[in-house]
């Protein structure tokens, strides 16, 4: 696992207009990411993790010609941005970005996201925005 989480003093002190993470899983539990209903719970439980507030419900579309491509995608707007995903079902792979101007911790969602799909490795990338 990548360990470049940005602390709030961090965050602060650049006085960064946002916050993006990345998190890339690989050996997911395909059974939870072919679920539409799962990655619904998902985004859900994340948000009220990292204290985030949702604007209305998410979107979840299932499509994909390309069986490299084929899976759920994932979208959920935030009082501070968005939450997206894209559920890949050829390789049981999950990478979700979650991008907000309000700070939260990266490790807690990160942590998270690898659990809740039960991968078997995880990559995470932070970056500041602004």
């Amino acid at each position: 696992m990548n360990n470049n989480a940005v602390s709030k003093d961090d965050y602060e002190r650049r006085r960064a207009w946002g916050l993006l993470t990345s998190i890339d899983l690989f050996g997911c539990a395909g059974e939870i990411l072919r679920d539409g209903k799962k990655i619904r719970q998902y985004v859900i439980e994340l948000c009220n993790l990292i204290k985030m507030k949702r604007y209305l419900d998410p979107v979840i579309v299932h499509f994909g010609e390309d069986p490299k491509v084929k899976g759920y995608s994932m979208t959920q707007l935030i009082e501070t941005s968005l939450v997206s995903g894209h559920f890949a079902e050829s390789s049981n792979s999950v990478y979700v970005d979650i991008f907000s101007c309000k700070f939260y911790d990266q490790q807690k969602a990160v942590e998270f996201t690898k659990n809740f799909f039960k991968a078997e490795k995880v990559a995470f990338n932070v970056v500041l925005r602004g």
